[in-house]
């Protein structure tokens, strides 16, 4: 999920404690505050300062002057081989910044059943990820260098490198010898764990119950809506060192399912607080007020999409320029 989503998940999590809804009403919003801030913490946590202390042994810094993709390969394949020998590697894959909103994309595939890494370059993206017109390159070679090693995916085949900071991986040899692809071995660690939630609550817990449980409610619902996706999340560290596999439902920037996450939060927000009026002007069930404001909406938009779609062609629009390694 994006940090929108876990954001007003947070604040939905704090409207559900009727403690919080009659603190706001009287003029102090700070449950509605604590939920939001524990509902992006974890994020926040890796992103702003977590990733910028973790270390990495290889750094592969491609040209932008010379698009040759052979040195990017082989410096991936050199590490994974050398995980295999028993030695860890964190290894960052460097973006390429052509201008304040122009970046040089490209791919890295590494395909354990051929025991090679494939190296591509692609178009000119912006910052907004949307391909620039007659960007690709006029030759583009695929650069593929070998490893001896049987690797053992733990994240998608193919890896796009374009804007802002590049994406880590950690090769590590397990105990029957394979060596483990851990993409973004910074992200969703031990700032993801339930023990963690459970340890802030208590901290907090140390003021008033009240605010622990809107903490630990806030946290546990960022790290469920992590676990939908691909990557997962280390939920008991420090008792487990590895991240669980997600359930793989979508990915963390998919538009539908963060917008969808929004909406609704917005709707309980805005259902717990009218619920805890005592005479509100207008009198409204709960199933009345989600078809109007939920199942309506979302159907008239699934009918307008379906529509637009089948006087295109029967094809769904997409942005990204076809090409893979």
């Amino acid at each position: 999920m994006k940090g929108i989503a876990h954001f007003i998940s947070g604040v939905a999590v704090a409207s559900f404690c009727p403690w919080a809804v009659e603190a706001a009403q009287n003029g102090n919003a700070v449950y509605f505050v604590l939920g939001a801030v524990a509902g992006i913490l974890p994020d926040t946590i890796d992103f702003k300062f977590y990733r910028f202390f973790y270390p990495h042994d290889v750094r592969v810094e491609p040209c932008s002057e010379q698009l040759d993709p052979q040195p990017i390969a082989d410096q991936v394949a050199a590490a994974i081989s050398a995980a295999a020998e028993g030695t860890p590697i964190t290894l960052k894959l460097s973006t390429i910044k052509l201008s304040a909103d122009n970046w040089r994309q490209y791919r890295v595939g590494i395909d354990p059943g051929e025991g090679e890494v494939r190296v591509q370059f692609g178009p000119v993206v912006s910052t907004g990820q949307v391909p620039q017109p007659d960007s690709l390159p006029a030759d583009r070679p695929v650069g593929v260098s070998k490893f001896s090693a049987t690797v053992k995916q733990g994240y998608e085949p193919v890896c796009t490198v374009d804007i802002f900071d590049g994406p880590s991986f950690l090769f590590k040899r397990n105990e029957v010898g394979e060596v483990e692809t851990d993409f973004l071995p910074w992200h969703r660690n031990w700032s993801h764990s339930l023990v963690i939630g459970a340890l802030l609550a208590g901290l907090a817990s140390l003021v008033t119950w009240k605010a622990g449980a809107v903490i630990f409610g806030a946290y546990v619902i960022h790290i469920i809506e992590d676990q939908l996706g691909h990557m997962g999340s280390n939920l008991f560290f420090p008792v487990t060192k590895k991240r669980a596999p997600g359930l793989k439902w979508m990915h963390s920037g998919d538009a539908l399912p963060n917008f969808t996450t929004v909406w609704l939060c917005c709707l309980f927000i805005f259902w717990n607080i009218y619920a805890a009026i005592e005479n509100p002007v207008y009198h409204l069930g709960f199933i009345r007020f989600m078809m109007i404001a939920m199942v309506i909406p979302f159907a008239i938009f699934g009918l307008l999409r379906w529509l637009l779609i089948r006087a295109d062609g029967g094809e769904p629009e997409t942005l990204s320029t076809s090409w893979d390694v």
